[in-house]
């Protein structure tokens, strides 16, 4: 391939090392669709002849059909799949296919192709999570009033509904969402044209071939065209977030199944079995999703490192980028699909939820809150008085709500009846209403929202 200069091949450890086929053989689609441009721009600009741009058109054509059918031959000593398919096209149109690489290099080719490949995968990934986040707020619409225990340092803490804890995950969605789609604005910008690094001496239109392809402008700087992957790294960026934010999800799935909590149960379809032990049920799904977000956050730093000492402008090393960002993608859109299937999968045990509600004191900020209105108590007083009466029904064994009046009043002569009302988990619940809270009538008013917005 390399014509003249070179009088021998490489040695068999430089083909190893260098070929990138196995991998970016993912890339054909975009790699014909800018082919397929650049070929109709030169003939526009009378750089090529119509009757040559025809050819390798339908010569182009033919190569997806085959790669998409399975029969395309992959070849290592042709490096890559920009090589592969010029070589088939050779073997299809005959010499016009050398003219489909005037004006362009594979520096210009393989950044493009991977702009578009990045821009696609974020689209299906937005889709995806849109999924999972009608799947969340589905699961929320049941359980708008189920009541859960809410939790800081894994303690139990406040009483809120399993509605509201779901509809956080469909709000961190729609941030990971937002993250793709101004990731997707950044590299939705067309490098073709830049040829290897000075851009070219051939009167290309870089402004057609923007079009055709869907970019929104031409990249200004040839230098940054063919050596930026910023994009993939923003792309790497979001996508670790979002993992992350499954993760999460994800060990709260994990939490919920076990014995100590029994919060939800997920059926056969996302759960297996032991070998050994035949009543084990175990949440694998879950569980590997939690750990496929190290997978993501990896290629992130994977491609991190690659980059970082690289001057302008292209390198070998970022052939590395390539596998680190499919691998990173595939994780991750199979991380979401999982997470999808398991939340609607999942059932809700709404009696073990509510018993754990009841449990740690948690309503104890409400006295706190009764003491402020009623007795008009500045809230540091009221918090102590509170945690006096919590350390009293915890040396008795008793609930806050089990409490006699006479009880509470020990501690708080002013304290009345009212103040009962406030212990039960349903007040407790129904009483955080403002924007945000977990008030049952909040969260279906919330639900309504994301139904209107998830459209």
């Amino acid at each position: 391939m390399w014509g003249g200069r070179f009088e021998r091949g490489p040695a068999e450890i430089m083909e190893e090392i260098n070929a990138s086929i196995a991998f970016d053989q993912r890339l054909y689609a975009q790699d014909i669709a800018a082919s397929k441009a650049h070929a109709r721009m030169l003939a526009t600009r009378q750089i090529i002849s119509q009757a040559d741009a025809d050819a390798i058109s339908a010569g182009l054509d033919r190569i997806k059909g085959e790669i998409d059918q399975g029969s395309f031959t992959f070849s290592r000593s042709l490096e890559d799949i920009h090589m592969n398919v010029e070589s088939r096209l050779k073997e299809l149109v005959g010499e016009a296919a050398g003219r489909l690489h005037t004006a362009r290099s594979r520096n210009d080719q393989v950044a493009t192709d991977f702009r578009l490949w990045v821009r696609d995968e974020i689209d299906n990934l937005d889709r995806a999570l849109a999924a999972f986040q009608k799947a969340l707020v589905a699961q929320a619409a049941k359980h708008t009033d189920t009541i859960m225990p809410g939790f800081t340092h894994l303690q139990i803490a406040q009483p809120v509904t399993f509605g509201h804890h779901l509809l956080a995950y469909v709000e961190m969605a729609a941030r990971d969402r937002a993250r793709f789609a101004a990731a997707r604005v950044r590299a939705n910008e067309n490098p073709l044209g830049a040829a290897a690094l000075a851009g070219t001496s051939f009167p290309v239109d870089r402004k057609q071939t923007t079009k055709d392809l869907g970019f929104a402008e031409p990249m200004r700087n040839s230098l940054d065209a063919v050596s930026a992957r910023d994009f993939a790294l923003e792309f790497l960026g979001a996508a670790a977030i979002c993992a992350t934010n499954l993760s999460r999800l994800a060990d709260e799935i994990v939490l919920w199944c076990s014995p100590g909590f029994r919060f939800v149960r997920l059926t056969d379809a996302y759960t297996t079995g032991s070998s050994i032990m035949p009543q084990k049920r175990n949440p694998d799904a879950a569980e590997l999703v939690r750990a496929k977000c190290a997978r993501v956050t990896g290629a992130l730093v994977t491609l991190l490192g690659v980059m970082k000492g690289l001057p302008l402008t292209y390198a070998k090393d970022m052939q590395e980028d390539k596998e680190a960002v499919f691998d990173g993608a595939d994780s991750l859109a199979l991380s979401v699909a999982a997470m999808t299937g398991m939340v609607e999968d999942l059932e809700a045990d709404k009696t073990a939820m509510r018993r754990a509600a009841g449990e740690g004191f948690s309503t104890a900020t409400d006295l706190a809150d009764w003491l402020v209105r009623a007795l008009k108590k500045p809230f540091r007083e009221a918090h102590h008085i509170t945690g006096r009466i919590v350390a009293m029904a915890e040396a008795r064994g008793s609930k806050l709500e089990d409490l006699s009046l006479k009880e509470l009043q020990s501690v708080e002569p002013g304290i009345t009846a009212e103040a009962l009302k406030v212990l039960s988990l349903d007040a407790a619940v129904a009483s955080r209403t403002s924007f945000g809270g977990t008030a049952p009538e909040n969260v279906k008013a919330q639900v309504k929202y994301w139904q209107e917005q998830l459209k």
